[in-house]
């Protein structure tokens, strides 16, 4: 895997040069644990020459162009993007560690927002307001202006889809700074825009570490709006930075997410939904659901069927193309083993196998599904960022809603029951920002405003939300007598 690009230079202004301080950071395959290349290790001096250009875009060419015009760049981006399937598919599962057909759907997903938010570009409106007589009033909606994005490792494709092409969508001009354990596919993204045609300037990219490139980033004055997705701890000094310079965050944080059967649900159906949730990306995921809370009655059945699903779970490197690649590093690894450390052998229902072949020096942890905890145990309330899934019984619909705000998360939760009535009480009783009836994830969405409440974050990505999130409303009052 070679990219045609260079990944020790950042990408400012519409060229590729070196970082200011000349240094590099190392790149590694989590399948190996070996060094695979280098990255910039980009500054304060980056940051700052990013957020310069931003502004020089916004004040010149990028900053005339019609809304429709914008959207046509961000579908030509869009098809760059799928020309480009298979090296973009290959650097995400090599870089990132996910099976080869996880990331093949990261790159499906990227196009996808580019052509979604390529084709509603010219489609957000404002609106007349009823006023005094003598008057007419009315809404505009304008880009911020400069946008800093900080995307975590675990999906930087999907992420970077929703969060640059919203912002560029509506006339903002971005600074990325991608999580330095996994950035070649944000590169390649922005060398993908320089040859779709937009501005010098429009989209900047500068890899380097959070304390370094992405904090400069959250503390530069000219830096109009935040978004940022990653752990809570960060969240919290991102929006704690933002809040110095009175900047609006959009936080995407971590989560819990419960999916809740009931005993008059479809197992069959949901049995491939339970399993999956819990462990795409292997498990890191912040959507992922690590709690599966089961009616009573068919505990032992779904316990069962879960198990033996788990039994038959393959890990191994990425481009294995199996069930479950390796975590990211060496460090989550040891995150991943000292939660598991927390159950009893006796409550480890079942685990996957981590093949035999599988490179030593990759970073494995075999799927494991845990039962026979109390919902307030550590492993049925903290994010763990794994393959690791709770089984949790509950009795009535009470307590299944108890259970399952029974956490500071709230991103996803799933119901599982024929009950229609059931299904309608709960969306409305669940915290989540995202509630899915007999199904969970729809696919992935696009269009389906995504974000959370509590300690999952706040503000909202993906669809018009996102939009709306990355513009300011103005209005204009006209008396005319």
């Amino acid at each position: 895997m070679t990219p045609w690009f260079d990944p020790t230079q950042v990408f400012i202004g519409g060229r590729w040069q070196p970082c200011a301080g000349g240094a590099t950071l190392p790149l590694e395959n989590p399948s190996t644990g070996e060094e695979i290349g280098r990255i910039a290790r980009g500054d304060h001096r980056d940051i700052d020459a990013a957020v310069q250009a931003a502004e020089a875009a916004l004040q010149g060419e990028w900053g005339t162009l019609t809304a429709a015009e914008r959207g046509r760049l961000l579908l030509h981006l869009g098809q760059l993007v799928s020309e480009h399937f298979d090296a973009l598919a290959e650097m995400e599962a090599t870089d990132v560690g996910k099976p080869l057909q996880q990331a093949k759907n990261d790159v499906i997903a990227l196009a996808r927002y580019c052509e979604f938010y390529g084709g509603a570009a010219d489609k957000v409106m404002g609106e007349t307001i009823p006023f005094q007589n003598g008057f007419t009033v009315y809404t505009l909606r304008e880009p911020h202006g400069v946008t800093g994005h900080i995307v975590p490792w675990n999906y930087p494709m999907q992420i970077i889809g929703r969060s640059i092409g919203a912002a560029l969508a509506m006339g903002n001009a971005c600074v990325l700074k991608p999580a330095e354990e996994a950035c070649l596919t944000a590169l390649a993204f922005a060398d993908l825009a320089r040859q779709a045609g937009f501005p010098p300037g429009a989209l900047n990219v500068v890899p380097g570490l959070g304390d370094e490139a992405g904090a400069a980033l959250t503390a530069h004055p000219g830096v109009r709006h935040l978004s940022f997705t990653g752990s809570v701890g960060t969240g919290r000094k991102v929006q704690a930075a933002a809040a110095e310079n009175l900047v609006p965050v959009t936080l995407e944080l971590g989560g819990k997410s419960p999916q809740l059967v009931f005993k008059d649900a479809d197992v069959d159906k949901a049995l491939p939904f339970l399993v999956n949730a819990g462990i795409q990306n292997a498990g890191q995921t912040c959507s992922a659901s690590s709690r599966i809370l089961v009616q009573r009655d068919r505990m032992d059945e779904v316990t069962e069927r879960m198990a033996e699903a788990y039994r038959a779970l393959r890990v191994g490197p990425a481009m294995a193309d199996l069930n479950v690649g390796p975590l990211i590093s060496a460090r989550q690894k040891d995150i991943v083993e000292s939660y598991l450390s927390l159950a009893d052998p006796s409550q480890v229902i079942a685990r996957g196998e981590v093949l035999d072949n599988a490179p030593k020096g990759g970073h494995y942890v075999a799927p494991t599904l845990i039962a026979g905890l109390d919902p307030e145990h550590r492993l049925a309330q903290e994010e763990i960022f794994g393959p690791v899934q709770v089984l949790l019984p509950f009795e009535d619909e009470e307590d299944a809603v108890r259970i399952a705000n029974g956490t500071a998360y709230g991103l996803v939760a799933s119901v599982w029951s024929s009950d229609g009535g059931r299904q309608m009480r709960l969306a409305k009783r669940l915290r989540a920002g995202q509630v899915f009836l007999n199904n969970y994830g729809a696919a992935g969405g696009g269009e389906l405003p995504f974000g959370g409440v509590g300690h999952s974050g706040h503000g909202r990505e993906k669809g018009f939300e996102a939009l709306y999130g990355f513009s300011a409303l103005k209005t204009v009052a006209a008396h005319h007598g």
